[in-house]
């Protein structure tokens, strides 16, 4: 999201970019220092998760279009389902009072449901498997529903595991190069054998931008791409890299295979042929984008006050009697 708010102020300077956040456990304004002084640019720290506060910001900043990317990402936090739901709804319920003209709701592949095979296009049914995923299709539902009540202009994206700078080092890319750039090892859960495909960031903003222009109300759109690798070959790429080894057995020192989490799935094969349809496809190779990611994690691992505990197998989560709300 943070690429997305820079690269809106940078690009409509006629257009005034609100971002609000609560700032928790894995947001750190530092990855907006080269937009903070900006005419166009304006931080609100708030919870979307308070209606008062939410009906009010509608009110007084007259808001034309909404980039709904808040959410508990730990997917297997079951109190997320707070955040990721009810914000969602109290969201997307000030924004059609406040007649916005267009509403993106920013989902994940993960509704789907694991596949080893079967390719998944925009019709494809919502399988979740774990409470993160299944609290975002829930969400999609509730934003669906505006659409299919009112003709509220939404249009929901699903994307794949989007990779970077600027991301919290508890993601499975942030957190292997920074173990190792702190002589640690690789954590991997399970077999190491699931699949992932990587999209890096820059080519996500260009699908944001893509569906702020081109997207049609009451549409979902998969932001996709072909490029797929399973976690173990994920982390020997980055001991290559870091610790510039192609020794088999060096590699596997810097190793550590751990207990797998509850549900992981194999892999979350998408169509994105719609999106493709809109005149988006990704550019950046994965040499370019892994390169620029543990340059960048080199200088700003320390950005978030609380890096270090992203670090661990199974960062702990708040506990939902902490979290505020009704």
């Amino acid at each position: 999201a943070s690429h997305v708010v820079v690269s809106l102020v940078k690009h409509y300077p006629n257009y005034l970019i609100i971002n609000l956040d609560k700032l928790d456990y894995c947001a750190s304004l530092k990855n907006l220092e080269t937009v903070s002084e900006k005419e166009n640019y304006k931080f609100i720290q708030g919870d979307i998760c308070e209606p008062d506060f939410i009906k009010q910001l509608f009110e007084t900043e007259k808001i034309d279009i909404v980039l709904h990317f808040a959410a508990q990402t730990h997917v297997d936090a079951l109190e997320f389902t707070y955040v990721n739901v009810y914000g969602t709804n109290v969201l997307v319920a000030a924004a059609h009072e406040a007649n916005v003209e267009k509403f993106v709701y920013v989902s994940t592949d993960e509704v789907y449901g694991g596949s080893t095979d079967e390719e998944f296009d925009e019709s494809s049914p919502k399988r979740p498997t774990n409470p993160y995923a299944s609290s975002k299709a829930a969400a999609e539902c509730f934003v669906q529903s505006y659409w299919e009540r009112y003709q509220f202009p939404v249009v929901i994206t699903r994307s794949s595991n989007v990779y970077g700078p600027h991301q919290y080092p508890e993601k499975v890319i942030p957190k292997f190069i920074s173990l190792l750039q702190h002589n640690r090892k690789c954590c991997i859960h399970g077999s190491g054998l699931q699949r992932r495909n990587f999209l890096y960031a820059t080519d996500v903003v260009e699908a944001f931008l893509t569906v702020l222009k081109e997207g049609k109300p009451g549409e979902i759109y998969n932001i996709g791409t072909n490029f797929e690798m399973s976690i173990a070959q994920l982390a020997k790429e980055l001991i290559h890299l870091i610790k510039k080894t192609n020794s088999e057995s060096e590699m596997e020192h810097w190793m550590d295979y751990v207990k797998d989490r509850p549900t992981n799935d194999l892999r979350y094969p998408m169509n994105s042929e719609k999106m493709h349809n809109l005149g988006w496809r990704p550019k950046v190779p994965w040499k370019e984008g892994i390169k620029k990611t543990i340059e960048w994690y080199k200088e700003n691992f320390h950005n978030w006050k609380n890096s270090e505990a992203a670090l661990e197998p199974f960062p702990l989560t708040e506990p939902f009697a902490q979290l505020s709300g009704p």
